[in-house]
């Protein structure tokens, strides 16, 4: 499923040494270095500086190691999931769940799901919300995650290939650090946001968000905009540190402790609804069915 030399890799980059993790992986150093040696042909760039202290990682393999563990684990749990099918083949939906992902109101609705079908099951897979992650999992749905619940816009699902059962329109709003000065608002007019650093998503990820830049570009320019390329955790840090104003929406209330989700006096908005495959399977044409059927009633 995955490259095995990259437990090796790992395993040295832990313990900083070729002699330490061929001791932990029983092997010798020579082996230990063969296959860093040939781990780094084969992906044709340097991942450590052999120094005679020890070896430490290069920028490069910084960025290999950050996603190696994930990688390893998304592989093992994807041959659980696998072997657990064989016991029981049928009807069991595997929802993506991350920071921005959310799955609680889904998680809600489950008994109004089972009495429409009883027999289809819910299995929650977490996924580490990284921008490699996030294209994989859209790009290739059904085969390690069925669904995700989360924003979009229409050029997203055109670029991811991928398609959604939109929800609802929910509003961008202001996330804000608990001291910032804005924080005891209930809600947020434009002006408040003069001279404030905003965090805007990049251009061209989400069109809704492009719709807010131009806004505030063409008609309020004492907004100060400030780009990041992906919704991570490490963007509501910085929003908190920086003490800055994140666009975002209020179903990522719970995502950082150290921020308050406050509504924007304006009509922007976003659509929210169900990511899935252009081509999906039964089980989730049912589903998507059934959580139509909901919210047609709610609405």
């Amino acid at each position: 499923m995955y490259n095995h030399q990259l437990d090796t890799f790992i395993k040295v980059a832990d313990s900083g040494s070729f002699n330490k993790a061929s001791e932990e992986l029983y092997v010798s150093p020579n082996a230990v270095m063969k296959q860093i040696n040939l781990l780094e042909n084969s992906l044709g760039f340097d991942l450590f500086i052999r120094t005679h202290r020890g070896v430490q990682l290069t920028p490069a393999g910084e960025s290999l190691y950050r996603d190696a563990k994930y990688l390893i684990q998304y592989a093992k749990d994807s041959i659980s999931r696998a072997e657990k099918m064989l016991a029981e083949p049928k009807h069991v939906l595997r929802i993506g769940t991350s920071l921005t992902t959310p799955v609680q109101f889904l998680v809600s609705l489950r008994p109004q799901i089972r009495q429409h079908n009883p027999n289809l099951k819910f299995e929650l897979v977490s996924f580490e919300n990284t921008p490699e992650n996030a294209r994989e999992i859209m790009n290739h749905f059904g085969r390690n995650i069925d669904v995700v619940a989360g924003i979009y816009s229409d050029n997203l699902l055109s670029e991811r290939r991928c398609s959604a059962l939109k929800l609802y329109d929910t509003p961008l709003c202001a996330a804000v650090p608990l001291h910032h000065r804005l924080a005891s608002n209930d809600e947020i007019a434009i002006e408040d946001l003069f001279d404030e650093k905003v965090m805007l998503i990049k251009r061209g990820y989400m069109s809704a968000f492009d719709e807010v830049r131009k806004d505030l570009t063409e008609n309020y320019p004492r907004i100060q905009i400030e780009d990041f390329s992906f919704f991570d955790v490490n963007v509501f840090n910085t929003c908190e540190n920086d003490n800055a104003v994140l666009i975002g929406v209020k179903e990522w209330g719970n995502v950082h402790p150290l921020l308050k989700i406050i509504p924007i006096t304006w009509k922007h908005t976003i659509q929210m609804g169900i990511l899935h495959s252009n081509t999906p399977s039964d089980d989730v044409k049912e589903f998507l069915k059934i959580i139509s059927q909901i919210y047609a009633v709610q609405s």
